[in-house]
């Protein structure tokens, strides 16, 4: 059973509130897009580099974090986002620690410069060799974003906004996307980009940016009232209080926040292992090549015959 619930007035979340589903036009035209536009890549990709298909991995992962937006914005979790704040923290994390990574996983830009011809093409490689794409490419200007974004968006008024003004909810979705995109991508993914972290770095990275997390989510446990007005006037009567709840949104960011910056450590250190493997075994077969070379070198010295 499914259930389409007004903004206001919500009923406890409990039962059948749990297949709550609220669709809106906007979000929804957008995710049909994206997916389309996609989907309509690879198979122009497709037809271009038939001997170059581009990845099925990569195509699952586009469609599995469309899917993931959605279940966030328009399942319970977006129904109640507004109404509980641990429930928007739920939303957060599926946003911008699952949906986002998916996002870079999938690629987009470069299935872009792969799938247009002609000017088309052109005006894509410019844009992407641009100077704007640069910065925003660049591994610090996505970890500042991402160190800014996080506390301003769960500590300051900015929240507020969200749970009064529609438009800020909905922009707020776009930016947790877009930032989570920029941030993962300098760890998923294989879009062309000025700058590439190698492996090492890229564990320095994410592991810089687990205090982020934390830091908000602490902050948040430790309050000892209501922050937000919003909530005040809301008078919600049912499940937990204005204070648990704080807490309880704040714990969910802590550890469901680094949690999910922690676990890609193990691609990455995967992949460092398998690099350092590499870089070994090139290394052995240059000393043997050289070890061949230098007994080549010094072999017999021939022996001179009379009246030779």
């Amino acid at each position: 059973m499914i259930a389409r619930l007004a903004a206001d007035g919500l009923p406890p979340l409990q039962g059948w509130q749990l297949f709550s589903w609220d669709f809106n036009v906007v979000p929804v035209a957008l995710l049909a897009a994206a997916l389309g536009l996609y989907l309509w890549g690879v198979r122009r990709n497709d037809t271009l580099h038939p001997r170059h298909r581009w990845p099925l991995g990569r195509t699952i992962a586009w469609i599995a974090a469309n899917v993931t937006t959605a279940v966030a914005i328009f399942s319970f979790v977006g129904v109640y986002d507004r109404e509980l704040f641990w429930d928007h923290m739920v939303q957060h994390l599926l946003l911008i620690m699952v949906a986002a990574p998916l996002y870079a996983v999938a690629s987009p830009l470069q299935l872009a410069w792969r799938a247009t011809t002609g000017s088309s093409h052109m005006v894509v490689t410019e844009v992407l060799r641009s100077s704007v794409a640069n910065l925003l490419g660049h591994p610090a200007v996505a970890f500042v974003l991402y160190a800014v974004v996080i506390p301003i968006s769960h500590l300051t008024v900015w929240y507020n906004y969200t749970l009064t003004q529609e438009s800020v909810h909905n922009l707020e979705h776009l930016v947790f996307l877009l930032v989570g995109f920029m941030f993962w991508r300098q760890i998923f993914g294989n879009d062309p980009n000025r700058y590439r972290l190698q492996p090492p770095l890229q564990l320095v990275y994410l592991f810089l940016a687990v205090p982020i997390d934390t830091f908000t989510g602490l902050s948040l446990a430790n309050e000892t009232h209501e922050i937000f007005p919003a909530y005040l006037a809301m008078h919600r009567t049912w499940g937990p209080s204005l204070v648990t709840d704080l807490h309880v949104g704040g714990d969910v960011m802590w550890v469901g926040g680094d949690t999910l910056m922690l676990w890609p450590m193990i691609p990455v250190a995967l992949r460092w292992m398998h690099l350092e493997e590499r870089r070994a075994a090139r290394i052995d077969s240059e000393l043997e090549a050289q070890r061949a070379a230098d007994e080549l070198g010094s072999g017999p010295t021939p022996v001179s015959h009379p009246g030779s």
